[in-house]
């Protein structure tokens, strides 16, 4: 009688140990690199909703000839002049255009994640642009043109520019620029 001795497969003990040991290797090393993937992300998308709600309220105010105003709000549904910048609105203040600024008009809210954190040189926490496009210091027509940063950070060193800065110059145009600050977010 003759034996029949069938072929196995699979692993051995060993096989699989090295396997899970090379895994572990490949997973440590792209895990840092995946956190500052996702860090960045947060904050250009941030920067880039900040970016298009300000543009939207300048083309707002040419379109419907009225000022629009990006400021501060903590409820989503109106402006408050201080406190911590946890999110946006763009609002029309006069609505009805009666001349009283007590009939607002909300065109857009935006909440920010709670990892990113934002802080303006903006006095009172808005920006209004004129019918005329421009954002200007004060409540002249005449006023000088508005130039204002908002630093939009996230508290960690991955990435190494932890923090996108959109400029508002001259009265209108807009730059998004990533700074490296080490880390630490401005308050």
């Amino acid at each position: 009688m003759r034996s029949r001795r069938g072929t196995q497969s699979g692993f051995t003990l060993l096989e699989l140990m090295v396997t899970v040991a090379v895994a572990a290797v490949v997973v440590g090393l792209a895990v840092p690199s995946f956190i500052a993937t996702i860090n960045r992300s947060r904050l250009t998308g941030a920067a880039n909703e900040l970016v298009a709600s300000l543009q939207m309220a300048r083309m707002e105010a040419m379109r419907r000839n009225v000022s629009v105003t990006v400021c501060r709000s903590a409820n989503q549904s109106s402006c408050a002049g201080s406190g911590s910048w946890t999110g946006w609105i763009v609002v029309v203040p006069d609505a009805d255009r009666d001349g009283n600024a007590n009939d607002p008009a909300v065109l857009q809210a935006v909440q920010l994640t709670s990892a990113v954190r934002l802080s303006s040189s903006v006095a009172g926490g808005s920006v209004s642009y004129r019918p005329d496009g421009f954002a200007r210091t004060g409540a002249s027509a005449r006023g000088a043109f508005l130039s204002a940063t908002f630093d939009l950070c996230i508290p960690t060193t991955q990435p190494a520019q932890n923090v996108h800065r959109v400029s508002l110059t001259s009265g209108g145009r807009l730059a998004t620029d990533p700074i490296d600050a080490k880390g630490v977010c401005a308050q």
